[in-house]
């Protein structure tokens, strides 16, 4: 019933306002619920367009000013700083935007995620509240991977797979991009609970997400779940009864999808030229030249927000009658971004990737940090899944991904600590130089706090 589905969201979220004011982070998990799962949207009565997220928003900043004694400064990392960096560039090139209006209307959207990334490395703080953070990510998006996964199944793939309508996942690339970027994150609920029927359903949810992936009909999410499984099997390469099973799901599940479902896929290999491409790769092709046009005719801030516009195609675009969104996330920052956006972009990809690294290197050295491995090790593939379906998915500023960086941060953060207390000579040197230098203390497990 509609009545109830608005009824029953809009209950949840003021009823979690004492909570949040009494325990910040909560608002946390409850705007990254309402920003990852989007209930609100599932629902076709007055919650639909209700401002829950930021009437969730205020209450997380009120409950920053009168619970600060809970609240730390921002971890500053080379990640951290480079994302301040990038999100002050994105403010200096909507100042200078060929489409002023658009451009100032996308800023206040971005902002505000870049404010909560920044507050989210404030308040999650320790092993449980980050464990929390990655519950609601994988239950938000997990629900779609999972219903998805049976709508294709009994529907023999018919139809496409989609996300709620008017959000950041609603179309099948985006929803499948988002799922592509939680199938580790069950994996690693899977490999860190010891809870077996938790480990049973998140097996469950693998193997639907993935199905669900395949019934997007999203030929970049095809090519990004490819990327991202050889990457996740590499991690799986003992547990080889695990690798088989999946590796014969996938096989079976693309050998019976119907024959529009192979012809379109097999469009992948098939559109090497602007002759032979389909129309959607026709428009891809001419949106990454006209993106790249912009960028040299504007080296230096790119067009800003909202540029992919049919007045600057007349200008910049090989065909300016076909007018299509970037398509890629790297050309969706160069052409609103220029050639220095897209660097600090791009740096900021690899810095998570090396930070990612770290993690798995010195995670393990100690068994009650073996889950900061198990983390590090599922960042890889999402980041990863990431930047392969972004190769030809315009999502350049969705919020998941910059959560996943403020859990990196915090992470990384917490594991310097921890090593540092333990005298562990691995502890690398924070930006500016200067080592992390806490005294000493008695080893004991790195826990979180109630």
């Amino acid at each position: 019933m509609p009545a109830l589905r608005d009824l029953f969201v809009t209950l949840v979220v003021f009823m979690s306002l004492p909570m949040i004011l009494a325990r910040p982070y909560y608002g946390i998990l409850v705007w990254s619920w309402l920003s990852y799962m989007n209930p609100h949207k599932l629902s076709w009565g007055f919650a639909a367009d209700f401002p829950f997220a930021q009437i969730v928003a205020i209450t997380t900043l009120v409950a920053l000013v009168i619970r600060k004694n809970e609240v730390r400064s921002v971890p500053w990392t080379r990640e951290s700083i480079l994302l301040l960096m990038f999100t002050g560039w994105m403010f200096i090139t909507t100042v200078f935007a060929f489409n002023p209006d658009g451009a100032w209307h996308q800023w206040d959207k971005v902002w505000k995620i870049q404010l909560f990334t920044f507050i989210t490395m404030m308040l999650i703080d320790d092993k449980r509240k980050i464990n929390l953070l990655i519950l609601v990510m994988v239950a938000s998006i997990g629900l779609y991977g999972v219903k998805g996964g049976i709508f294709t199944i009994t529907t023999g793939g018919a139809y496409s797979v989609l996300g709620p309508l008017g959000t950041f996942i609603s179309g099948n690339n985006e929803i499948g991009l988002a799922m592509i970027m939680t199938i580790p994150w069950m994996r690693y609920i899977q490999l860190t609970d010891e809870r077996k029927w938790v480990k049973y359903l998140m097996i469950a949810s693998i193997f639907l997400t993935t199905i669900a992936v395949l019934g997007t009909r999203s030929r970049g999410a095809l090519v990004g779940s490819v990327v991202m499984f050889t990457i996740l099997f590499s991690k799986n390469l003992k547990n080889l009864g695990f690798v088989i099973v999946f590796g014969l799901v996938f096989y079976a599940t693309v050998q019976v999808m119907p024959q529009d479902w192979q012809d379109r896929m097999g469009t992948i290999s098939s559109s090497t030229s602007m002759e032979t491409a389909d129309q959607s790769v026709q428009g891809r092709f001419n949106a990454w030249w006209f993106a790249f046009n912009m960028a040299v005719g504007n080296p230096i801030t790119g067009g800003g927000f909202e540029s992919f516009r049919h007045f600057l195609f007349i200008r910049y675009a090989p065909n300016p009658n076909h007018v299509a969104d970037a398509h890629s996330i790297y050309f969706e920052v160069l052409g609103e971004h220029g050639f220095i956006g897209l660097g600090m972009f791009l740096l900021l990809g690899i810095f998570a990737l090396r930070t990612s690294r770290y993690l798995i290197r010195h995670g393990g050295k100690y068994p009650d940090l073996v889950w900061i491995k198990h983390l590090g090790s599922m960042m890889q593939v999402s980041l990863i899944g990431y930047a392969a379906t972004g190769v030809f998915l315009g999502l350049a500023y969705f919020d998941y991904y910059y959560a996943l960086i403020a859990v990196l941060v915090v992470t990384r953060t917490l594991l310097d600590q921890e090593l540092a207390k333990r005298g562990d000579s691995a502890v690398q040197s924070k930006p500016g130089g200067k080592a992390v230098a806490l005294p000493p203390r008695q080893n004991r497990p790195l826990q979180g706090r109630m």
